[in-house]
């Protein structure tokens, strides 16, 4: 008996110092598996007497249960443990900010942001959108658009030829988005009335010039349009991208191959401390060119210049987004610095609207 009351100290002190269940599984085992101590002490009952058997079957059985009992109560207290450590690994601090998604992490960038609010306004006067290849023949770049030979732009410091092709006529990529004007008075009868935007490429780079940049230029071509109707959509377009109520503008005589007359278009400013405001002050600021549509360019494309006449104007969208939002250098919308799109960038699903305003 005293060998089972030691037999019986020790298991309960295993039990009691097990760490996990695993360790806990494994005293089980050794004291009431097949094997285990304790299933040994009753497999010897069948060879005691029958008086032995009464009183050690008892004492065994009893230390049996207390075994049990004392598994089965340090088994609740380590899924107890366990399942506070879960908890407290697992905890959300519900008083912390929800991070960004992913949508909101991106940002648009100005450029994409400025092209999509032109576009929004440029529609809302029923102008649809046309494009064209970034690649264009000679003859719709320049020979159709009134170019005389020995224009400096036909020249190689102004272009980005190709190699000659075996006929002597050279691919280019385009100076301007004027060919894309070409193409749909080739292919639409009047009325016209698209803005072209796209990609352009000059050999030229500093602070204010880039090899490739953008521009977008527009096209209306009718019986009866002038100058007037010009006027009235620049001016408006004019209001509604810088968003005042307000600005005067003002028109200069110019000389562009492809326009006739043509004109310079300054718009109202104040320059204070580095920035610029529109619509108030008494400086002016260039920003773009226009004109009434050459007849030349009427006929190369056409269209009778004595029944049909039309107006055009063009603009650097990167120009008109470093105006709007205050970027100094022409060079960073194109050098691909996260830290800047974070600054100067978008969020997407911040989509620019007349009602809602076009860079809320």
């Amino acid at each position: 008996m005293s060998d089972l009351a030691t037999l019986e100290t020790s298991i309960l002190d295993q039990i009691a110092a097990a760490g996990d269940e695993a360790a806990l599984e494994a005293v089980r085992v050794a004291a009431l598996g097949k094997k285990g101590s304790i299933s040994a002490l009753l497999a010897t009952l069948g060879k005691m007497s029958p008086d032995e058997r009464k009183t050690q079957g008892a004492a065994i059985n009893l230390a049996k249960d207390k075994v049990t009992a004392a598994l089965t109560a340090r088994r609740d207290v380590l899924k107890s443990a366990a399942l506070d450590a879960r908890l407290a690994s697992e905890t959300i601090d519900v008083t912390l900010p929800l991070r960004d998604a992913p949508a909101e992490a991106g940002r648009i960038h100005p450029l994409s942001q400025v092209w999509d609010e032109l576009t929004t306004i440029f529609a809302d006067m029923g102008f649809s959108v046309a494009e064209g290849p970034d690649i264009e023949t000679d003859d719709y770049n320049f020979t159709k658009l009134n170019f005389p030979e020995g224009h400096p732009a036909r020249e190689m410091h102004d272009t980005f030829f190709f190699h000659p092709k075996e006929d002597g006529s050279r691919m280019l990529l385009r100076t301007h988005t004027s060919p894309v004007q070409v193409r749909t008075m080739l292919t639409q009868k009047p009325p016209i009335r698209v803005i072209c935007p796209g990609r352009t490429y000059r050999i030229d780079s500093d602070a204010t010039h880039t090899p490739q940049f953008h521009q977008v230029e527009g096209l209306v071509i009718d019986k009866h349009s002038h100058l007037g109707h010009l006027k009235w959509i620049l001016h408006e377009f004019c209001k509604a991208f810088f968003e005042v109520d307000h600005i005067n503008m003002r028109f200069r005589p110019s000389f562009f191959p492809f326009t006739e007359p043509s004109l310079e278009v300054d718009i109202q400013c104040r320059r204070d401390k580095g920035e610029i405001r529109f619509g108030e002050g008494e400086d002016w600021l260039e920003i773009l060119g226009c004109g009434m549509v050459h007849p030349n360019v009427l006929r190369a494309c056409g269209i009778d210049p004595d029944e049909y006449q039309g107006f055009a104007w063009g603009m650097g969208i990167d120009r008109i987004a470093m105006l709007k939002y205050g970027i100094a250098d022409l060079r960073q919308l194109f050098d691909s610095d996260v830290r800047w799109l974070s600054h100067y960038g978008f969020k997407p699903l911040e989509v620019p609207t007349l009602a809602g305003g076009l860079s809320s």
